[in-house]
């Protein structure tokens, strides 16, 4: 940062981290000489530290140091993802099982307990990093992808987070119409009231995010409960497809489960950079990873059984088609339960808040990543920024939402694969999985990070991976046509894509560290 005054600050001061508690964050970075034009953005700097002073957080991607991670419960990655998970979106995945790839209830749920233990593996892994660097996921990428090539994973990120925006706030403008049927409230508002929501946790940050999620899941969980009482007695668990045909059609659920639990591997760390170093890494990861697979396992599940109703409950059939997820839900809530049962289906509705929370707030993380005038931008702006964006793009789509979270769940699949393998074996080969072969503050010196090839390569081949295996309704790949139904085929892209981008990466990166030297 340039030694000029901006604001309220002054800003020649000395650049080391170790900030006392009684400091405000706005005024530690500050204190950094880290090459970031904050200047340039003045004004907005001196709202950041005047709302610094009502708890708002004012760290972007900037190093959490040692002395400053308050955080020391172990549990808190655990009802950070069960909140983030007890939604209605998870719910929509299951239902995917039945509507998209016409699969009985005990395929789909073996399909969902079978690829969610396995995808979120990679997403508790990478939350033991934040604690062990002080660093956000897409900075961490940096030191696997080097400076030029991390722009994919973060453009795609950034794009990732708006997108499941949008999806998500769709699923809860559609449950929020389903409260009645007489006088709905519009699309666009009901989509409005969600993003509000969402803003006012995002917006405030870290500590707020965690406090927020740790009891948002509570009412959704009793709710649950209570839907599944409602549905039990119409569920079939043998309506579905059979041989070949039904093994793809598994393959292909297996690729939309896989990328709504490897979704989370872009972020896992933006949420354990305030625990401290020496937290077990055995307990962040045990913590993640019960926290991810208690909603996953259990609430996709509730939704592919509800999907096995409309044989003997044509009504609700009739229902889903109306207003889709929102309206199954309502059919086994308001239809039952009158107005009780309508207050119930819009607290399911503002569920989505807590799994829109962590994408508008890793959307201001990842973008500052871009480059230093990036990180320059207050987070709390991008924040704001983002939320519009999302806004104008749910309520032009919310009439094709099914079509767009099928989609988007396996192209998230396929690059999520690539930017695990990579990150991965980047720590566990070339850095001998030592947090001591790591220099936190190098996250922004191209010069002191890998030169990217070998991640680009091993990306590029990862793609090519992707596409001879997916079986999208747009396009299906040579290798993915070969399972199950040609028409349809069986969509192994994300597999392909971890194996081409595994087998790649660590000979070109060998050569790339002889020679570089990085």
């Amino acid at each position: 940062m340039s030694n000029t005054k901006f604001g309220l600050f002054d800003v020649e001061k000395s650049s080391s981290y170790g900030v006392s508690d009684d400091v405000h964050e706005a005024n530690a970075l500050e204190r950094l000489s880290d090459d970031v034009p904050r200047s340039k953005f003045a004004k907005l700097w001196a709202i950041v530290e005047f709302l610094d002073n009502y708890g708002v957080e004012a760290r972007g991607i900037e190093r959490v140091p040692p002395d400053q991670r308050t955080q020391t419960s172990p549990l808190a990655p655990f009802w950070m993802w069960l909140a983030a998970n007890m939604t209605i979106s998870t719910f929509s995945i299951g239902c995917l099982g039945n509507s998209i790839f016409y699969l009985g209830l005990k395929d789909a749920a073996l399909t969902i307990i079978f690829f969610n233990l396995l995808c979120t593996l990679p997403v508790a892994y990478f939350s033991t990093w934040g604690a062990k660097l002080g660093l956000r996921q897409l900075t961490l990428a940096k030191f696997s992808f080097g400076y030029f090539t991390s722009q994919f994973p973060i453009i795609l990120n950034c794009i990732a987070c708006v997108g499941w925006s949008v999806v998500n706030s769709i699923v809860g403008a559609q449950t929020l119409r389903a409260v009645s049927t007489t006088h709905q409230i519009p699309t666009a508002a009901a989509i409005v009231v969600i993003a509000i929501g969402t803003i006012m946790v995002s917006f405030m940050g870290y500590r707020v995010v965690h406090l927020y999620e740790k009891y948002a899941w509570v009412p959704v969980a009793i709710i649950f409960i209570i839907y599944l009482g409602q549905i039990t007695r119409f569920t079939e668990s043998d309506f579905g497809g059979s041989g070949t045909v039904e093994a793809g059609d598994i393959i292909s659920f297996g690729a939309t489960v896989a990328g709504f639990a490897l979704g989370w591997t872009s972020l896992a760390a933006d949420y354990t950079v305030r625990m401290p170093e020496d937290m077990s890494s055995v307990k962040i990861f045990f913590w993640t990873y019960l926290g991810l697979n208690l909603p996953l396992i259990l609430v996709e599940t509730l939704g592919a059984a509800a999907m096995t109703t409309f044989n003997q409950k044509t009504t609700w059939a009739d229902a889903y088609a109306e207003n889709s997820v929102g309206g199954l839900l309502g059919a086994g809530l308001a239809g039952p339960m009158g107005g009780f049962g309508s207050f119930l289906l819009v607290i399911m509705a503002l569920s989505i808040i807590a799994n829109n929370i962590p994408n508008m707030y890793s959307l201001a993380l990842t973008f500052q990543n871009i480059h230093p005038y990036a990180q320059a931008i207050p987070r709390i702006f991008i924040v704001i920024i983002g939320s519009v964006v999302y806004i104008v793009l749910a309520i032009a789509g919310a009439s094709h939402f099914e079509e767009w979270l099928e989609t988007m769940l396996n192209i998230l699949a396929y690059w999520l694969a690539i930017f695990s393998t990579i990150l991965i074996e980047e720590h566990l080969i070339f850095r001998h999985g030592k947090w001591t072969n790591y220099n936190p503050e190098d996250f922004s010196d191209w010069r002191k990070l890998p030169l990217g090839v070998a991640s680009f390569v091993a990306l590029a081949c990862g793609v090519a991976g992707a596409v001879l295996g997916m079986a999208q309704t747009w396009y299906i790949g040579v290798i993915g046509g070969m399972i199950g139904d040609p028409e349809f085929g069986g969509d192994i892209g994300f597999e392909l894509a971890f194996a081409f981008s595994a087998i790649i990466y660590p000979p070109l990166r060998w050569i790339e560290k002889k020679y570089w030297g990085y």
